[in-house]
């Protein structure tokens, strides 16, 4: 396939000079979609032309040629690139003719501006060579299948968007992860697949060029060759869109469920729900041109897909994940759901403290039980970043065993490298690593480093996984509270910030005022008060509420020895210079993971690991929230001693010995 992709590519050296080479893919890929129907279309080339002259009208054409060759489209044109090469002064007419010949659902070309594109490489006399080169290649479904065709795009899509110094990553999926997330989630349906007559419905709703779809019909395909498989995509990108709706169009799909839009601000699909939902969305890009949809939607809590909470706009990337929930089928009367798969960066997992959207998010998905499994991936796996990556595997109707756990499997030194890099691609998922993830995710149970070596590559530690209750990783964020203890006194240093305070400011003379007032120190802000104030009006001042609160916060100090300043009940002020927030896990200290034991455990909490070191602390119990994070990294942290010192300090004598030797050489 590497040898068919560079081939492929290597046309675009012949539009070298006319194009830029941000440019090239707009030939390329349009070009190859073109020969690729033509090769399909080839042995009933013939039939279709003699359904096509029975009737004018479009949709009995499309039946009349459905019904003689199988094909859900046509071409009406009597062209083939061959043939249109036929009569080399009118070819750019000649293709004109061939591309708009094909029925109304062969929108695609349309999307490449694919005309202009013609009649650009015709001035430039560069229509005839790439004609010529295109046409020797063959791309029929016997020498290229599909899952062939979507590798083939994969690289022309990779070559393309590094001509460019686009991000090839934003518009598609590398295939080993693909094939490892629909996998995953096709494990717990394996049974019911290969059942006679069983019918799926795929969605995936950032779609790039139809890569997780592909890999997933394949997969069905080899479970039960009869199964019936609708598969459904939304993709915001023209280009993208235009091959995942021609390849939709090649195996017979209909390619009315495969639409161009944004998914977050409209979704296309509204209403409909699917077996399996797939996504890999971009990482770390805004929804600010969502916004206003996305907000609209929010604000109708259930009855959105936003309704749980927010993320930053800078991140939309858990937009998608509350997507992708949403669209899972509802359990029905049978037990049956559906089930997710969606690649996400590290920053879903802990980002947003307690009660921010990204916490409430998460809290969402654990407390509704739809988090299945989370595989941390080796890094360097996709195209345009090099950070970690996880798979989300998400189901609504999980199996007995699985209710009110998650499964974290670390597959991160499963990673093969690649004998040569694509991009920030550096390392692949095998075969053998894909099949022993997920033979680890069957399996369920936590499986020991010793274990997972052993059915491993010896090159690498095999798998590690954990399994934990859903409220493993709930937690109540706390405040803790210490009174406010300040001394009082008017000095020259303090008087200047009383010059400062722009409430102060107000009073005209009260510096002077106040500097008249004695040096006294004073512990007790009450009797602090009370002597001010006497003092101020006595010359004639008067201050309000807002302004006396302003004087002694500007002419106080912290000062642990002073008395505690209390408000108008007798009630200790606390200081919010001193105030603290501790992490409590639900569970702590062998309390129940549950809600209603907030007070038991937080209060057992404050005692054990608060209150013998800071007696004078208090709970704020009105400022409690819940949070939810879950901490992969830590679940799987590996210690490594560091090295003995003796071998460190051979290691700088050594060093120290060839530098010298190599001053020695240089005096020579």
């Amino acid at each position: 396939m590497s040898q068919l992709s560079n081939f492929v590519w290597s046309i675009a050296d012949l539009l070298r000079g006319p194009l830029k080479p941000h440019q090239y893919g707009s030939v390329v890929l349009p070009f190859t979609i073109l020969r690729r129907l033509e090769c399909v279309m080839a042995p009933h080339r013939e039939a279709m032309a003699e359904a096509v002259e029975k009737s004018d009208d479009a949709t009995m054409r499309r039946a009349l040629v459905r019904r003689a060759t199988g094909m859900p489209f046509y071409n009406a044109s009597s062209y083939t690139l061959a043939m249109a090469l036929e009569d080399p002064d009118n070819l750019a007419a000649n293709l004109v003719d061939y591309v708009n010949g094909f029925s109304g659902e062969v929108d695609v070309f349309k999307h490449f501006d694919f005309e202009a594109r013609i009649r650009q490489l015709d001035a430039a006399d560069r229509l005839i060579p790439v004609t010529q080169a295109f046409a020797k290649i063959d791309l029929s479904t016997g020498n290229v299948d599909n899952a062939g065709m979507g590798d083939l795009f994969e690289h022309l899509i990779f070559k393309d968007f590094e001509a460019s110094n686009a991000e090839a990553g934003d518009f598609y999926t590398p295939r080993d992860a693909i094939r490892l997330l629909v996998d995953l989630v096709f494990a717990e349906d394996t049974d019911a697949l290969a059942a006679p007559g069983i019918t799926r419905a795929v969605y995936d709703p950032a779609a790039g060029t139809g890569g997780m779809l592909s890999v997933a019909e394949d997969h069905l395909r080899e479970l039960n060759p009869k199964a019936n498989l609708a598969l459904y995509a939304q993709e915001i990108n023209p280009a993208s869109y235009a091959i995942a709706k021609s390849d939709m169009l090649i195996k017979g799909q209909d390619i009315a469920n495969v639409r161009l839009g944004d998914t977050l601000a409209e979704d296309l699909f509204a209403g409909e729900t699917f077996d399996f939902v797939l996504s890999n969305p971009p990482y770390g890009v805004d929804w600010k041109g969502s916004e206003k949809a996305v907000r609209a939607e929010h604000t109708r809590g259930t009855n959105g897909r936003f309704g749980p909470g927010l993320p930053s706009v800078g991140d939309g990337s858990m937009l998608f994940l509350m997507h992708v929930t949403s669209k899972m089928r509802p359990v029905d009367a049978k037990g049956n759901g559906g089930r997710g798969g969606i690649v996400l960066n590290g920053s879903p997992l802990f980002n947003g403290g307690a009660g921010s959207g990204p916490s409430e998010i998460r809290g969402h998905l654990l407390e509704n039980d739809l988090v299945d499994a989370i595989v941390a991936l080796p890094n360097d796996m996709f195209y345009n970043t090099g950070i970690a990556t996880y798979l989300w595997i998400l189901d609504n109707t999980k199996q007995p065993e699985r209710r009110g756990k998650v499964q974290l499997i670390d597959a991160t030194k499963l990673g093969t490298k690649m004998r040569k890099s694509l991009g920030s691609k550096r390392v692949e998922i095998s075969a053998k690593a894909r099949e022993e993830i997920v033979r680890t995710y069957a399996g369920f149970g936590a499986v020991s480093d010793d274990e997972a070596g052993a059915v491993a590559d010896a090159a690498a530690a095999g798998p590690r996984s954990k399994v934990f209750d859903n409220l493993d990783f709930a937690y109540w964020s706390v405040t803790i509270e210490r009174p406010l203890r300040l001394n009082f006194q008017v000095t020259s240093e303090r008087l200047e910030s009383v010059a400062a305070s722009k409430p102060l400011t107000k009073v005209d003379g009260l510096v002077d005022v106040l500097s008249s007032f004695h040096d006294r120190l004073y512990l007790d802000r009450e009797e602090f008060l009370r002597d001010v104030g006497k003092h101020i009006g006595s010359n004639g001042l008067g201050l309000t509420t807002p302004q006396r609160k302003a004087l002694w916060q500007v002419l106080g100090e912290r000062d642990e020895n002073a008395d505690i300043c209390t408000d108008s009940k007798g009630r200790p002020e606390p200081d919010t210079g001193l105030r603290d927030t501790e992490i409590v896990p639900f569970g702590w200290g062998g309390n129940i993971k549950a809600h209603d034991a907030e007070q038991t455990t937080v209060q057992a909490y404050f005692d054990a690991e608060v209150a013998p070191h800071v007696p004078d602390a208090w709970i704020d119990w009105e400022k409690t929230k819940i949070g939810y994070e879950i901490p992969f990294i830590r679940h799987f942290y590996e210690y490594l001693p560091p090295r003995p010192l003796a071998d460190i300090d051979a290691d700088l004598e050594a060093s120290v010995a060839r530098i010298l030797e190599l001053l020695r050489e240089v005096e020579q």
